[in-house]
């Protein structure tokens, strides 16, 4: 007898094998695997399961679920935002509070209200959501979810040109070397740039961290030597080094407030752009996005926000560090949500840190900057233990 041949759509049906072909169903030919049903099955797409941040899988949050969250975080923001008026050295009833705002200076209440505790509770505000924004945009332009907005220099540019404005003019007012601090910001974010986009690819992510580590490291050199040279400099740099909003005049805010809402609008812009570019250059391309128009102006709204924020308080730790992840743990990886949820939360914790640093050392105080290095470090900590950091 001759040998039956057989081939893989003859094999009798049993053991998993598919069953034959019959009249009414095209045969598969070798294209997808298909189950029964003609749908593909879990394994049919390889690149639906990749190590990629965009293609990591994360809960799908509805939009109503999305803006109930943000209510509930205005409305806790608007809590803490009474509490940092009324709680302090001294407690004010809120009635008092509230008197005092209707009516002006009428009382010595009044005045504490109003030239000491609403000035900073709007500074609390103001650099809390722009340190928050400019964290979320380093870690999209950099794809690096340990990026902070420090990374392009801008916090040691303004360090060190306040410590040069001090050590030549000696001048104490916050309303004259905010300038420097914001033109001292600018000049190390465009040499970050400038050496960061050397080469045919333009401004990789890598080289940009690496420039902003090495020119933050010359400028923190320089400003050790004119502190360790000049103590009466010392002496001047070292309550706005800490980070404090405690005793700065509206007048700061009011000099820095067009810088904010600049690089605020301008990073709302952005959550489109963004999105595409945290799915990678080429698909982002391919979608029609302009990334290095994107990265330009995405580090352009880093240095108006983080440089301004920086100028009007000193530099604060942790605030664009950590607010991203809180706020990416409710609203996953869009943009377009996580922008305004970071400014609300990043308002929020910093008011709340100030708050805490009053309650804590009374009568005396401690820094807004030196709470949220205490509290952001182990927050920091459990997110990174807890949750997958890639997921940007």
């Amino acid at each position: 007898m001759g040998t039956i041949s057989m081939s893989a759509g003859d094999a009798p049906p049993g053991r998993g094998e598919a069953p034959p072909a019959t009249a009414g169903t095209p045969p598969n030919t070798g294209g997808t695997p298909q189950k029964a049903t003609g749908r593909p099955t879990a394994t049919d797409n390889p690149d639906a399961a990749t190590d990629s941040p965009a293609a990591a899988p994360h809960p799908r949050v509805g939009t109503a679920v999305r803006s109930l969250g943000l209510l509930l975080a205005c409305g806790l923001l608007l809590l803490v935002t009474v509490l940092s008026i009324a709680v302090g050295a001294k407690a004010i009833p809120p009635l008092d509070v509230l008197h005092a705002l209707l009516h002006g200076r009428s009382t010595v209440d009044g005045s504490v209200v109003l030239d000491l505790r609403l000035p900073r509770t709007l500074f609390g505000i103001a650099v809390g959501a722009a340190l928050a924004l400019a964290g979320v945009l380093m870690q999209a332009l950099t794809r690096n979810p340990l990026a902070d907005p420090g990374l392009l220099g801008v916090n040691m540019g303004a360090s060190a040109a306040v410590v040069t404005a001090i050590a030549l003019w000696g001048s104490t007012d916050p309303a004259f070397y905010v300038w420097f601090a914001l033109a001292g910001s600018g000049a190390a974010a465009g040499i970050v740039y400038l050496l960061g986009a050397r080469g045919r690819t333009g401004p990789a992510p890598v080289r940009l961290a690496l420039a902003g580590t090495a020119v933050s490291a010359v400028l923190g050199a320089l400003v050790s030597v004119v502190t360790l040279l000049r103590p009466d400099v010392f002496d001047q740099f070292r309550f706005w080094g800490v980070g404090s909003l405690a005793g700065l005049p509206l007048s700061v805010l009011t000099t820095v407030a067009p810088f904010l809402v600049a690089g605020a609008l301008l990073a709302l812009a952005l959550s489109g752009p963004l999105n595409a570019l945290a799915l990678g250059d080429d698909t982002a391309r391919a979608l029609g996005t302009g990334v290095l128009r994107t990265r330009l102006l995405g580090t352009l709204a880093v240095t108006l926000l983080c440089g301004a924020a920086t100028a009007a308080v000193g530099p604060i730790a942790f605030v664009g560090l950590v607010v991203p992840h809180v706020a990416r743990a409710v609203t996953g990886p869009d943009h377009r949500w996580l922008l305004p949820y970071s400014m609300v939360v990043g308002a929020t914790l910093l008011l709340a840190s100030d708050i805490l640093g009053r309650v804590v050392a009374r009568p005396g105080e401690i820094q807004a900057g030196i709470v949220t290095a205490f509290a952001g470090a182990p927050v920091f900590i459990a997110l990174v233990r807890c949750r997958r950091i890639a997921e940007l």
